[in-house]
This record gives structure tokens, C-alpha cells and sequence, in this order.
């Protein structure tokens, strides 16, 4: 095994980066699965939910009077605190979908050209179930696609999942729900079934088999991201405080084991503090089954010489999430390229972000923060584009794409173009 080095980096703790995971056997699974769906419909479904999810289900769909009966469940606390985190979902995602605008414009005399912002038809969010009742989950992919226009959004959520979790499907303004999880529900919402209608796009976070399944239908049917372990990463220079530090990287721990955290520092000393702290943190933490091994294995802290190396090294792993704790954290934010989602200053913690201040918290791992953001309001529509063009616009582009059409050997293309000039020019 060749060891990992990065210029300017050295490690007090280093994480595993051995994928190492057998992927195959979940393939193949979810391959069968698919399969099934597409071909039986509701009773593959039905068939899976038994299996994975021990649900015998006699009806999919969540009927009206069980959601709002979900709703009156909650205690006030709870719904009032879920509408705060839709309210301000909702807000910076219309904030968003105001700067998307239509286009129209002449690029040259009598040629006209533009775009529409088209929400998307039907979209499929899925809500995965957890160890939790994660009322975030559904305010995240559902909230931004009401506020796109979307006609209508349908959810899907593991039979067992907590009923807390129907009522913010429901306030989030969910058109169907349906007690669906698992590779079956990304099958049916894929290809539909006579109780559950295609979708054009999936969007959503999920288990390995969630993940997989979305992989495998994308294409006709389209998906937001391929969703990793979750990650954090914090920069920080001498004046971080290692206790915050070591507060922050034990929330996202508590995720998964899996969850990759890690700090980047210039500063040593804060480096061996924050060690110190994860340490004494970990043994109050009623998460730390979970946390620990997190920590164990994906546990970083990398010691950069100057703040350059620590930008350059923060780029390279393109943090889901990432916060910058610095003497200038807003100086630093500008010198970053690569991450999903930017915490600057001390203050903006993830954990309001996951819960309720307003940016999504459905964000690229593994790196995919390279070449993407979140998801976001965005994702819930098509900018399509348009052209047409009057009598000069043939003119001025007509001749050239006839020489291009014949240069390339395509005599229907040349065909095409010199058929319009030649009809102008008879005039």
C-alpha cells in the first residue's frame, strides 16, 4: 500500500482511506430488486417490504386522515420548531429561484435566442427512516420543490419509519406519501407501479441500498447525488478553540460510523487540544457507540505549515461540510473552492444548517464537491433553451453551417441549411 502524503501536510491522527467495501453483494441486490419491481409493480413491492422491512402492508399510500392525525400527534414544540426550520427552508429557497431568470436575447442581428426556467413535472423525494425520527429530512428535499412550481411531489418513507416523520412529509407539503423504503421505493418511484406514479427525478439521501438503487435507474429517470458518509471538516489557525473543535466534529460522528471528521490546522498546539477534548467529550457522549468508532477511523487532524497548505489540503478532500475558524474566517472563505456547504466564523455551526437555519443540508461527499453543490432549488427545474430567427439571422448563419455540413460529410445537414438561404434568396 502505497502511504498518502500531501505537500505541506503532516498528520497528529490520520483516518483510514481504505475503501475497502464489497459493494458487489449490494449490486447484485439491488439489480434483483429493480428487476422485480419493474416487472411485478405493487406486489414486488409489497413482497420486499416483508422482507427487508418485516411491513406486511395492505395499502402503500398514506391516506389524508392518517397524515393529519400525524400532524395533531406532535407535541406543540416539535411542529412549532418543524415549521420554523420549513419557514426558513422555504425562504432561502425562494430566494434562490429569484435570481434563476429567463433569458431572451439577439445574439446578432435576427438571430434570437434564450432559455425557460421549467419546473420538472413529478418528483420522488426519499425519506430515509434512521435510528432517529430526522424531521429535517423530508422540510430538505421537499420544501425546495414546492417552491420550484413542481406539480406534484411524491414521498416515500420506510414502513417502520417514526409517524413523526409522515407529519413533516405532510408540513413540508408533500402531494402523496407512501410507506415505501429501501431499494423497492426507489424502483417504484423509478418505474411506477399502479399504486405509486413515475417520477422524473429522485432526490434524497438513504442506506447503501438507496444509494445503489439511484445509480442504477439514473438516466431516463434523473437523481440529485450519490450520497457517501457524511463528513465535516473544520479549518482553524491559532485562534480556534478546541473545545468547540472537538464539540463539532463528535455531532456529525454521532451520524454514522462511517462519518469521516476531520480538522486542518496551522496551529500544533490546538491539534494536541483538540485530541485531548475528543477524548474527554467522548466519554459523556450518550452517542458514542456510534461517535467513537468514527472517530477511530475516520478521525483526522492534519497540521498544515501555512495557511496555504491548509487551503490547498481543504480543497483536495472537498468537505460535505465545512467550517472555517479563523483570525479572518471570511478572508479565508474567499480563498476556498471546493466544499458542499461553507460554515464561516465560529458561530455557524453545522448542526443549524442540518436542522433548520435555511441552507440545505442534502449536500456532495466523497469528494463530489469538486464539481457540485447541494441540492437546491435549482435542481427542481430545467433551464431549457430556445432559438428563432428572422430573415437576417438566416443570412448571417446559414453559410456558414452549410460549408461546416458539407466539410463534415453531411449532405442532410447542408441540405437543411442551403434550403432556407436558397428559399431566401428567391424572394
Amino acid at each position: 500500500m502505497t502511504e498518502f502524503s500531501f505537500p505541506g501536510i503532516h498528520w497528529l491522527k490520520s483516518p483510514n482511506r481504505e475503501t475497502g467495501a464489497d459493494t458487489a453483494q449490494i449490486a447484485d441486490t439491488v439489480t434483483q430488486v429493480l428487476a422485480a419491481v419493474r416487472s411485478e409493480g405493487d406486489e414486488a413491492v409489497r413482497r420486499y417490504s416483508a422482507q427487508f422491512d418485516k411491513a406486511e402492508l395492505d395499502a402503500f399510500e398514506v391516506p389524508m386522515a392518517d397524515r393529519l392525525a400525524a400532524v395533531a400527534e406532535l407535541d406543540p414544540q416539535t411542529r412549532a420548531d418543524t415549521e420554523f426550520a420549513i419557514s426558513n427552508v422555504r425562504a432561502f429557497a425562494q430566494a434562490q429561484l429569484a435570481t434563476i431568470l429567463p433569458l431572451d436575447v439577439e445574439i446578432r442581428p435576427g438571430v434570437f435566442m434564450g432559455h425557460r426556467v421549467i419546473p420538472i413535472e413529478r418528483v420522488g423525494c426519499y425519506v430515509p427512516g434512521g435510528r432517529f425520527p430526522l424531521l429535517s429530512a423530508p422540510i430538505m428535499t421537499i420544501v425546495p420543490a414546492k417552491v420550484a412550481g413542481v406539480d406534484e411531489v411524491i414521498a416515500c418513507l420506510p414502513p417502520n419509519a417514526h409517524r413523526a416523520m409522515i407529519a413533516g412529509c405532510h408540513l413540508s407539503g408533500a402531494d402523496r406519501i407512501f410507506r415505501i423504503g429501501g431499494a423497492q421505493a426507489i424502483g417504484a418511484m423509478a418505474y411506477g407501479t399502479k399504486t405509486v406514479p413515475a417520477v422524473a427525478k429522485i432526490v434524497g439521501p438513504g442506506n447503501a441500498f438507496v444509494n445503489e438503487a439511484k445509480r442504477q435507474v439514473f438516466g431516463p429517470v434523473g437523481i440529485d447525488q450519490l450520497a457517501g458518509p457524511s463528513e465535516i471538516y473544520t479549518l482553524a489557525d491559532h485562534t480556534g478553540d478546541a473545545e468547540m473543535l472537538a464539540t463539532d466534529m463528535l455531532a456529525q460522528a454521532e451520524h454514522d460510523v462511517r462519518t469521516r471528521v476531520g480538522l486542518i490546522t496551522t496551529d500544533a498546539a490546538l491539534a494536541e487540544a483538540v485530541m485531548a477534548q475528543v477524548e474527554a467529550q467522548m466519554a459523556t457522549l450518550s452517542t458514542a457507540h456510534v461517535a467513537g468508532p468514527a472517530w477511530r477511523d475516520m478521525g483526522e487532524i492534519a497540521i498544515a505549515a501555512d495557511e496555504a497548505a491548509m487551503i490547498a489540503y481543504s480543497d483536495f478532500i472537498a468537505a460535505e461540510h465545512l467550517q472555517v475558524h479563523t483570525a479572518d474566517p471570511h478572508a479565508t472563505a474567499k480563498r476556498l473552492r471546493n466544499y458542499g456547504s461553507l460554515f464561516i466564523g465560529e458561530l455557524a455551526s453545522v448542526v443549524y444548517s442540518d436542522k433548520c437555519s435555511g441552507t440545505n443540508h442534502t449536500l456532495p461527499t466523497m469528494a463530489a464537491g469538486r464539481y457540485t453543490g447541494g441540492l437546491w432549488v435549482g435542481a427542481y427545474v430545467k433551464i431549457a433553451t430556445h432559438q428563432w430567427l428572422d430573415e437576417r439571422g438566416v443570412a448571417a448563419v446559414g453559410p456558414p453551417a452549410a460549408r461546416q455540413s458539407a466539410s463534415e460529410g453531411l449532405e442532410g445537414h447542408r441540405r437543411a441549411a442551403q434550403l432556407r438561404l436558397d428559399r431566401l434568396q428567391a424572394r
